[in-house]
C-alpha cells in the first residue's frame, strides 16, 4: 500500500483502532462530517489492528497510542512491516514529544494529541493518506534537532576498535538516543533482559560504567578522529 494522490476522486477508506467506543464513535463523526472518507474498519486492540486492516483494506489507519494487550506504537511498527506504505496517524490523550518521536520511529505518519478539534484529526487523516506528514510545528524543531545531533555521531569507516558488534552497534545508538530499555527491546525486537546484557558488553567494551559515559565516550573518540564501532549510526 501507498500513499494516495490528491486527485483520487473515492472516499478514503479509514481503519480506526481504539479501546472506548465512545472515541471511536466521535472518532467515526469526525472522519465521515465531509463526506470525504468512510470508516471501512474498527478495532479495539492493537492485537485485533493488524485482522482489521487486512479485511478493510484501508487507505490509512488512525490508532490510539495507549490502547491495550498491544499497545498502539508496536502496532504500528508491526503494521509497518505487514502493509509497508500504509500512512498511520497515532492520538494520544497526552502531548508528549518523545511518545511523537517513538510514533514516527515505528513507522507513523503523524502524530497528534486527542486535545486538538476533530477537524483537525479529520484534515491529518487525510493529508497522511495523501503522503503529508503530521506533525506539530515544535516537533518538526525537536525532529531537526536530533537529525543534526545524530549527524554528527556519524561514523566514518575504518577502525572498528573497541570492536563491538552490529547489535551492539544497535544499542549504542539507541542509547545516543536516550532510548530506555524497553524501549530499545521493543525497536529491536529482543528482550529486555538481553538488551541489558548488550548494554553490559558496550559498557565494558567502551571502559565505562554508566549509559551516559558510553554515549560521552564515542562522541569524544569521534570526535578526536577515532572510530568507535563499525558501521554507521542511524
Amino acid at each position: 500500500m501507498t500513499a494516495r494522490t490528491s486527485g483520487s476522486n473515492a472516499p478514503l477508506r479509514v481503519v480506526v483502532v481504539d479501546d472506548d467506543p465512545m472515541a471511536r464513535r466521535a472518532l467515526r463523526d469526525a472522519l465521515t462530517a465531509g463526506a470525504m472518507m468512510t470508516v471501512a474498519g474498527e478495532a479495539s486492540s492493537g492485537a485485533a489492528a493488524e485482522a482489521a486492516v487486512r479485511d478493510a483494506r484501508p487507505d490509512v489507519v488512525v490508532i490510539d497510542a495507549d490502547i491495550p494487550d498491544v499497545d498502539g506504537l508496536t502496532a504500528t511498527r508491526r503494521l509497518s512491516v505487514s502493509h509497508p506504505g500504509l500512512p498511520v496517524l497515532v492520538l494520544a490523550a497526552r502531548d508528549d514529544d518523545q511518545l511523537a518521536l517513538n510514533a514516527l520511529r515505528a513507522g507513523a505518519s503523524g502524530f497528534l494529541s486527542k486535545a486538538v478539534a476533530p477537524e483537525a484529526i479529520a484534515r491529518a487523516t487525510r493529508g497522511v493518506a495523501e503522503g503529508e506528514a503530521a506533525i506539530s510545528r515544535r516537533l518538526t524543531f525537536r525532529v531537526v534537532a536530533e537529525l543534526r545531533a545524530l549527524s554528527r555521531l556519524r561514523a566514518r569507516p575504518g577502525v572498528s576498535e573497541p570492536g563491538l558488534t552490529p547489535r551492539e552497534t544497535e544499542v549504542l545508538d539507541l542509547l545516543a538516543e536516550n532510548a530506555s530499555t524497553t524501549e530499545m527491546a521493543q525497536r529491536l525486537g529482543l528482550s529486555t533482559a538481553t538488551v541489558r546484557t548488550h548494554v553490559k558488553h558496550v559498557l565494558r567494551k567502551l571502559g565505562v560504567h554508566t549509559r551516559a559515559d558510553a554515549v560521552a565516550a564515542a562522541r569524544q573518540r569521534r570526535g578526536n578522529g577515532g572510530d568507535v564501532i563499525a558501521g554507521p549510526w542511524k
